[in-house]
């Protein structure tokens, strides 16, 4: 918890935060409930990143394959079986499908990870599109959709549960683990930690709420296209608010996804053709001068460097001076 809560000021903010999301679908319209619905997605999609690629260093461009694959799973059991079973099966699913690929996948790092993983995302994804076309589905209707307060609330269910978990990973002795290999992964593996057990454990765990994720955005959408459960921007988003957030714990993600989902709906309000352009600068200024984040920006000025004192210093110089 110490993790979550360092100071006051981050206590406020998490508590603010969280008690406004709560109470949104109470008091605002479906479109303020619609941006909140989106700031929950957004959080719980750039935490359960943050699981292993902040914290063991292997930057996945693949993540919105769980995505994908745990809205195509509700929508294809849609109906058939109660939906918490259906968003807890689109869970599941997601994970054995990284506990399956998560072997040979993290066997590479650097950028062949990040081109192995994108690779993973369109091999899924058009393997998906050529059986709807096979099976004369080019698109899928979900009738009887549960209403926005019900959709709202199951993806702020998911989007505690991601914080919880990378809090959790990351004041335990397995997020200690995980950041050793991010440091030097050969030294950790030469000082015991079981690397390739670590590496996929986070890979599975990362993978779950994606997925569950993936299956309550379904129901929000009722209109399911491949593509566009599929689609890369999903990832690159994940990516950019991770970075825009910076740190490896839950605070950093929350800050990014509160700054970049703030930006981008005042961008599409004020100027939607310049949308991408400015939010292309806004990650570029980011990259080069504040690599650590915004969280990075906050740990400087909380942690001055260090000056001696005038008199302490002048007494010093005087005693090296002495004979």
């Amino acid at each position: 918890m110490r993790d979550l809560f360092p100071n006051r000021w981050w206590t406020a903010l998490w508590l603010s935060s969280l008690s406004l999301l709560a109470a949104l679908p109470f008091v605002a319209n479906d479109y303020v409930v619609g941006i909140g619905l989106s700031v929950l997605m957004w959080l719980a999609l750039t935490q359960s990143w943050c699981l292993l690629s902040k914290m063991t260093g292997y930057v996945s461009l693949g993540h919105v394959v769980f995505y994908g694959l745990g809205a195509y799973g509700v929508v294809i059991t849609w109906q058939q079986i109660p939906l918490p079973l259906a968003i807890l099966g689109a869970g599941v699913l997601a994970a054995l499908l990284a506990a399956l690929v998560g072997l040979p996948v993290l066997r590479v790092r650097g950028p062949y990870f990040v081109i192995l993983t994108f690779g993973l995302a369109e091999l899924v994804k058009y393997t998906i599109t050529w059986a709807e076309s096979a099976s004369g589905m080019a698109s899928r209707i979900l009738f009887g959709a549960p209403d926005l307060e019900v959709i709202y609330f199951s993806m702020f269910a998911l989007a505690v549960l991601a914080v919880a978990m990378l809090t959790w990973v990351g004041s335990s002795r397995f997020g200690h683990g995980l950041r050793s290999l991010r440091e030097n992964e050969e030294a950790a593996e030469t000082l015991g930690v079981p690397v390739v057990r670590y590496k996929l454990i986070a890979f599975v765990l990362g993978a779950a709420i994606p997925g569950m994720v993936g299956g309550v955005m379904a129901l929000r959408s009722t209109y399911f296209v491949v593509g566009q459960v599929f689609d890369p921007m999903i990832s690159v988003t994940v990516i950019a608010m991770a970075i825009l957030g910076g740190g490896d714990n839950a605070r950093g993600p929350l800050l990014g996804v509160l700054f970049l989902s703030l930006l981008s709906e005042l961008l599409w309000a004020n100027a939607p053709l310049l949308y991408m352009v400015i939010l292309g600068l806004v990650l570029i200024v980011f990259v080069l001068v504040l690599p650590q984040g915004i969280m990075g920006v906050l740990e400087r000025k909380k942690t001055p460097s260090a000056k001696i004192p005038h008199d302490a210093a002048h007494a010093s110089s005087k005693q090296g001076g002495a004979p």
